[in-house]
């Protein structure tokens, strides 16, 4: 009976996955709603704090974001149909770099075929790959109304959440439940200070380069550092490949330099002296969500996949027969060092 318990938990995380891929097209806007919900929620406590009543402080955190919104749409909708009309000499100029490439390469008596590079590498895939997540985002900003409006409702009811998961369920701890929302939440809020601060540096480095599109760029920083390991890396690969089009190998260096130094600082200085020990994820796990769930729901399952996993992560601890699937979606446990005189072996 034990063995059949261990096969239905797989089977039915199966059918869910089906289910959720089936209704993608619902669950993502959702999902969007409630993700920048938990990162309002905290200002509409705040302004509940100061003696604002619920409704009016829902309703100016909501103006706000949708302020942001139009700026938004204002800023980069006219870049994304630009860049996206551009797309096909972007990648003629690529592919013409590449060819140039494999000849510099047969002069130094490095014998290459271009047509067999081409065949194995596609210098633009990378392009197509942007269009497309920038196509995503556009395709998101169309449900505007229903992603507001479902987030208008989450935070109404914010404050009762806990207290009706708890007369719900029975096994859920208060303790575990609190630790979990207030570190989403810190961390949802440092995370989008620290992509602020990374999307602005990107999009001033841009523009004194002069590299095209520098807002857009930058939006996508901002964006893609929600994802954790390489989200930085797929930002930096469009205007990177850009500075090459347009000026070079020597303005293509500065990109990456600058690029480089501004990840540096966000990511290894910045981000983990307030972020403290993060969300208990171990590096691998966080790697295969962000595999998984762009698997799932695209370029905005990979922008989800921390809050996404860091769910599931505490739905499996709620229970005996899953909790040891949330230890080993858990970091590297700390082992007690050896004793002097004694080897980890003994």
């Amino acid at each position: 009976m034990q063995k059949i318990n261990y096969l239905i938990t797989p089977a039915a995380f199966v059918v869910v996955v089906a289910g959720m891929r089936a209704a993608e097209s619902l669950l993502i806007p959702f999902l969007l709603a409630v993700f920048i919900a938990v990162i309002c929620a905290p200002s509409v406590f705040w302004l509940q704090r100061k003696g604002l009543p619920t409704i009016c402080a829902v309703l100016a955190v909501t103006l706000i974001i949708l302020g942001m919104e139009v700026a938004l749409v204002t800023l980069i909708g006219t870049s994304i149909n630009d860049f996206s009309s551009n797309l096909p000499f972007y990648q003629r100029r690529l592919t013409e770099e590449a060819t140039n490439f494999v000849t510099l390469l047969n002069r130094m008596g490095i014998e290459f075929s271009a047509k067999s590079l081409l065949s194995y590498v596609d210098p633009g895939a990378a392009m197509r790959l942007t269009a497309n997540v920038l196509a995503s985002l556009g395709s998101v900003l169309t449900n505007t109304f229903f992603i507001i409006l479902t987030m208008v409702f989450i935070l109404l009811e914010a404050a009762t959440i806990p207290a009706k998961l708890k007369m719900a369920f029975d096994h859920v701890d208060d303790s575990k439940l609190h630790d979990f929302t207030s570190s989403l939440n810190r961390y949802m809020a440092i995370k989008t200070a620290a992509s602020f601060g990374t999307g602005l540096a990107v999009t001033l480095l841009l523009e004194i380069l002069g590299v095209d599109y520098p807002i857009l760029w930058g939006i996508l920083a901002f964006l893609l550092n929600f994802v954790p390991n390489i989200g930085s890396i797929i930002a930096a690969i469009p205007p990177v490949l850009l500075g090459f089009i347009q000026f070079g190998p020597g303005k293509m260096l500065a990109v990456v330099i600058g690029f480089t130094v501004i990840n540096i600082l966000v990511g290894n200085v910045i981000e983990p002296r307030y972020m403290g020990r993060g969300l208990g994820l171990s590096t691998l796990i966080v790697f295969l969500s962000l595999v998984f769930w762009g698997w799932v729901f695209g370029p905005i399952g990979m922008l989800l996949s921390v809050p996404l996993t860091m769910t599931m992560k505490i739905a499996l601890e709620s229970r005996e027969d899953t909790r040891w699937l949330a230890i080993l979606l858990g970091p590297e446990p700390q082992l007690p060092k050896p004793e002097k005189g004694q080897t980890s072996s003994d």
